[in-house]
């Protein structure tokens, strides 16, 4: 065994690949988050030794093994140094079609992060170019929070709020952790709706644009014939409602041998009488070895049972301080049912607002503000 000391810390390195390994073993019994701690001096140093160009010893201060075991392969120069710093490995940023930046103001929700870039948690350089062409800049905080720690491998219970990246954050890591030479499904991500599924399997798709990764969606209400089908071609991620994938599970078309990855995402809604039956008896086909990611706005009481059964040891991210966005101020009127027009009349034609949701109860409600020429588009919500 050998050892390096940065930053007054001392790391232990193996040179030995069984002995990494058997040590990566042990990793699991760790917290997380004294992982982190652990492997963050010893990262600085490898990308000292890789921007000198020495690498002879790279092997030797490669382990704590995690997620970075596999960069120390022939692609060492390809994976690692793109993220060192130096001018050679960032001439791939300046060929990508990155859009224009957004100017908008941002407030902590999106800014308070501990990080300053993706490559901190050196990610393949694929994954980092879909990300910059995606328009993002920086982790935002349940990014940061959840992306190095979704990476070891451990179990996460994220809670933050609404619009702040919880999507990006569980993305990311089942990209980064898909085996595309293996053509079998890897991970899979539950919503609660089609619409849901739709989105996150276009972020899926375009974040992975450069790895030729295969996102497949499916949701009830649709072809339950092209499913089957599709299923037949390789699949690396599936994103649908836990009704429909347990479906084509049971007809034995959906096989989870292999699956490595759980995501919940809306856990609350998941975990809701009418869709947590579903969602345990799919956890039931899913080796004992999977990873499971729960991400929500919103934890009932619920979820506790849940965690103690399904998810081992997990990592709790809770970055909800306060239920609302910070810059965001909310009114309540209350007003008698005849008046309710006339109350988002007078609202429009005293306020600049520029754009604006309103959800309705039910088409008699749209079709009235549509007929009064309130405002165009109506998007329309029960």
């Amino acid at each position: 065994m050998k050892g390096i000391v940065h930053r007054g810390i001392a790391v232990a390195g193996f040179s030995s690949q069984a002995k990494s390994s058997s040590y990566v073993a042990d990793l699991h019994r760790v917290e997380p988050s004294m992982v982190i701690e652990m492997v963050w001096p010893l990262l600085q140093v490898l990308r000292g030794l890789l921007r000198s160009g020495d690498d002879r010893n790279v092997a030797d201060v490669a382990p704590l093994g995690l997620v970075f075991r596999w960069r120390f392969r022939d692609d060492i120069h390809g994976s690692i140094l793109s993220s060192s710093g130096d001018s050679s490995s960032q001439d791939w940023k300046a060929q990508l079609n990155i859009p224009t930046a957004d100017s908008r103001y941002k407030t902590e929700d999106v800014t308070a992060t501990k990080r300053n870039e993706f490559e901190d948690c050196f990610l393949k350089r694929e994954l980092l170019m879909g990300i910059y062409e995606k328009g993002f800049e920086r982790p935002s905080p349940i990014q940061d929070e959840s992306i190095p720690i979704a990476l070891t491998g451990s179990d996460i219970l994220a809670r933050a709020k609404n619009g702040t990246g919880k999507t990006t954050a569980f993305c990311i890591p089942a990209l980064e952790k898909i085996d595309t030479d293996n053509n079998v499904i890897q991970v899979i991500i539950l919503v609660p709706t089609r619409e849901l599924a739709l989105q996150t399997s276009q972020v899926c798709k375009e974040l992975g644009k450069h790895l030729q990764i295969q996102v497949m969606v499916t949701t009830g209400g649709t072809s339950l014939k092209d499913d089957i089908m599709r299923l037949y071609q390789p699949v690396h991620l599936l994103v649908g409602t836990p009704g429909r994938i347990l479906d084509l599970t049971k007809k034995g078309v959906c096989l989870l041998n292999d699956c490595a990855m759980l995501v919940l995402d809306k856990a609350d809604k998941l975990l809701s009488p009418e869709f947590q039956p579903s969602v345990e008896h799919l956890i039931s086909f899913l080796p004992e070895s999977r990873q499971v990611l729960m991400f929500s706005a919103n934890f009932p009481v619920t979820v506790n049972d849940f965690k103690d059964r399904y998810l081992k040891n997990p990592y709790v991210v809770n970055l909800m301080d306060e239920l609302t966005l910070k810059g965001i101020t909310q009114y309540y009127a209350f007003v008698e049912e005849r008046q309710k027009v006339h109350c988002l009349n007078t609202l429009f034609s005293k306020l600049q607002i520029n754009q604006s949701i309103i959800f309705c109860q039910g088409d008699l409600v749209v079709g009235l503000l549509m007929w009064v020429h309130l405002v165009l588009p109506i998007v329309i919500g029960w």
